[in-house]
């Protein structure tokens, strides 16, 4: 049992230590304060760009211009495995979702500025809501994400057809035309796309926060792994395509509209649409181009589209009944009896967009396409 003697020593000496605790304390507090302010300093110092969907058509171009343009700190979100040629370019990698709070909450971290390109295309009814949630709620998340982790800029690839489509190809809408939504609520991409546009815009005030849209019509040039703009040209090598249709369309080399995407960072203003397309042709054009690059004959047969639209959900009951996949979908047939035409004036004016020769496209497409899904069989003489 302690005398009185001991308990006075150790009260005299806990202030002492119970001072020293303290002191330690605020020691390691003011150790981590200094940690966490360097670490903010050192971020401000080295801001990064964001890009979704780097690992796509459009995005991969896009990616390899920054990298080859000198950008030193890209961050690129992947949903899924890393690409080879990403690692070697030794871009950093962040895994997750756009659909995932916490995934786009760590990707924006330090991050000035992001290239919104993550998106799904789909020509299928049924994919409705699955492209409503990416590029609709996805777009709502990062835009929540980046609004609180103090992005500046936001460069959004849509698609030109949340504008230009018409009924008829007398006439080139413009960024000031309004969205033909008659037409394009019929097909769920497009229609996800408009809204994506929207959320992004009532995120994205004005006020310390720029956002850009970029609108590229039909994507055609080398490096689309998916197939996911250019089957198209599969589709017309492999003689699927058994008839014309009545409408048009206007593409662009993904190339060209990485570029767009670049441009529209620095000079793009806040709030503004910018229509991106090369030429604009009917489908009977498109296809004598393709016939003599290729050597392979182009459709000659004209149907009324009510006769082709029908034939083709024909076809399409029958292979699904066979559990086989259809040759064409019936709503690229629909799809292709309206106009795709743009005015991209204003692209060129303030943003410098100055398109490649269409026959360059077309043969790059072609020749990739060609080595690796056809063999080299496509250029046949």
């Amino acid at each position: 049992m302690a005398t009185t003697k001991q308990r006075a020593e150790k009260a005299v000496k806990s202030p002492a230590k119970t001072k020293t605790k303290a002191a330690a304390k605020s020691g390691v507090k003011a150790t981590t304060k200094a940690a966490t302010k360097s670490a903010a300093l050192v971020r401000r110092a080295h801001p990064k760009t964001l890009v979704t969907g780097g690992t796509g058509f459009l995005g991969a171009h896009l990616v390899r211009q920054l990298i080859e343009a000198g950008e030193k700190n890209l961050r690129v979100l992947v949903s899924s495995s890393t690409p080879a040629w990403l690692e070697e370019l030794g871009v950093e990698v962040v895994r997750g979702s756009v659909m995932n709070a916490e995934d786009v909450r760590r990707a924006c971290e330090s991050v000035v500025a992001i290239y919104h390109l993550a998106g799904r295309v789909s020509r299928e009814r049924d994919d409705a809501h699955s492209m409503y949630a990416l590029h609709v709620d996805g777009t709502r998340l990062l835009c929540q994400a980046a609004r609180a982790t103090g992005v500046k800029s936001m460069v959004l690839a849509s698609t030109s057809g949340t504008i230009a489509v018409t009924e008829q190809g007398d006439v080139l809408p413009d960024e000031s035309w309004p969205p033909p939504l008659d037409i394009i609520s019929r097909w769920p991409y497009y229609a996800s796309k408009l809204y994506q546009e929207r959320v992004a815009l009532e995120h994205f005030d004005g006020d310390h926060r720029r956002l850009v849209i970029v609108n590229p019509s039909l994507l055609l040039g080398p490096g689309d792994e998916r197939l996911s703009a250019t089957k198209v040209i599969l589709d017309f090598l492999a003689r699927k395509i058994a008839a014309v249709p009545k409408g048009g369309l206007s593409f662009v080399d993904a190339r060209d509209a990485a570029a767009m995407l670049r441009s529209a960072m620095h000079s793009g203003r806040h709030g503004e649409r910018y229509l991106v397309g090369g030429v604009n042709w009917t489908f009977a054009q498109f296809f004598a181009r393709l016939e003599r690059l290729t050597k392979v004959s182009a459709p000659r047969l004209s149907l009324p589209s009510r006769l082709a639209v029908n034939g083709a959900q024909a076809v399409h009951a029958l292979y699904r009944h066979w559990k086989l996949a259809p040759p064409v979908q019936p709503v690229e047939i629909e799809m292709a009896d309206y106009f795709w035409y743009l005015d991209a004036s204003k692209a060129e004016r303030e943003l410098g967009f100055e398109p490649r020769d269409p026959q360059e496209t077309l043969h790059d497409t072609v020749q990739y396409v060609r080595e690796n899904f056809l063999g080299r069989s496509a250029f046949v003489s």
